[in-house]
């Protein structure tokens, strides 16, 4: 037998061996493969499910919010409470809150002020519900609250939300600069009425109260915001 014919018989039985692994790679492997694949979809048309599902319930809890409101505009209070009750309940955030508040605004019309502060600071305590309307539940439960809270828990609690840039900042800053009053601290007042006055995104009844109050307290808004017109 030629001497080299060893290594050839070597080569084919190395050759076979590997042939004999990859088979059995791919009969162990392949299955794995296709396994993860088969979850990979099964995850996905879950989550397609689950996505369609929340867009349904979603339109179906505004739809419901719609009809509670009519029921308000038509003075039909126990429908729309019935259906408050039920979405202030809602995994989502937004219509969560909007029943909530709703529930509150029935509230105050029945003078209801505890009641109606602790529906708004439900919203207000709520981390899953966005901050603006987080921020407009604590001025409302402030307002309803106000005449019971000493000055410095109102100035405390709104000091955030009383700043210039802050969409809600007339609402606030005047519950401030009224709390500033109690404390005697008029030039502090003073200084936020007129930067309430100045402010152009501030709603103009709002306005025209701060420029009245920043006059009387010596703070000339009328003319600051007609130079800063001009500049």
């Amino acid at each position: 037998m030629p001497p080299n014919t060893d290594a050839a018989f070597l080569r084919e039985v190395d050759e076979e061996l590997r042939r004999d692994q990859l088979a059995k790679a791919a009969r162990r492997y392949g299955i794995a493969a296709i396994a993860v694949v088969l979850l990979a979809l099964l995850g996905f048309g879950g989550w397609l499910l689950w996505q369609s599902h929340e867009q349904s319930v979603a339109g179906d809890q505004g739809e419901a919010l719609s009809k509670a409101y009519e029921d308000m505009g038509s003075n039909r209070i126990d429908s729309a409470n019935a259906k408050l009750t039920t979405l202030a309940t809602s995994n989502i955030g937004g219509y969560r809150a909007l029943a909530l508040m709703s529930q509150a605004d029935l509230l105050l019309q029945k003078q209801d002020l505890r009641g109606a502060a602790a529906k708004f600071a439900q919203v207000a305590g709520d981390t899953s519900i966005g901050q603006p309307l987080r921020d407009v539940a604590l001025i409302r439960q402030t307002t309803a609250e106000f005449d019971s809270l000493k000055p410095d828990v109102v100035i405390a609690r709104l000091r955030g939300i009383a700043v210039k840039g802050n969409p809600w900042f007339g609402n606030a800053g005047e519950l401030v600069a009224i709390s500033y009053l109690r404390q005697n601290r008029r030039d502090l007042a003073g200084v936020l009425y007129g930067q309430i006055a100045r402010d152009p995104t501030t709603e103009e009844t709002l306005r025209q109260r701060a420029v009245q109050m920043a006059g009387v307290l010596g703070v000339d808004a009328v003319t600051e915001a007609k130079e800063q017109k001009s500049q």
